[in-house]
């Protein structure tokens, strides 16, 4: 029952690291391409972000760091942007959570 168990959960946990991965993937190639020319054509202030902040997808970018809104043509979902050490990174607006690094 133990071993059944632990093979359960397992699996559980496969399958919810599967559906995150997914998620992380959230412009199509031809809308990071437009993005990308979007923000090179925009370019915010740079950020510097405190030592110890964890740049990855997931994380909640802290209320006293500056982000722009993205109106780039032919993106439907809202999202804000900022700039770290050179790379665009895409900001969900309402939670302040990071969604995508353009690397």
């Amino acid at each position: 029952m133990l071993m059944r168990n632990m093979l359960l959960a397992g699996a559980m946990l496969a399958v919810t690291a599967s559906a995150a991965f997914a998620q992380t993937v959230i412009l199509q190639p031809d809308e990071e391409v437009v993005v990308r020319e979007y923000i090179v054509k925009r370019p915010p202030p740079e950020v510097v972000l405190p030592d110890d902040f964890d740049l990855s997808v997931g994380t909640v970018v802290p209320e006293d760091v500056v982000i722009t809104p993205l109106d780039a043509p032919g993106i439907e979902t809202r999202y804000d942007y900022l700039v770290v050490d050179g790379r665009g990174v895409l900001v969900d607006p309402d939670t302040r959570e990071i969604v995508e690094i353009l690397d």
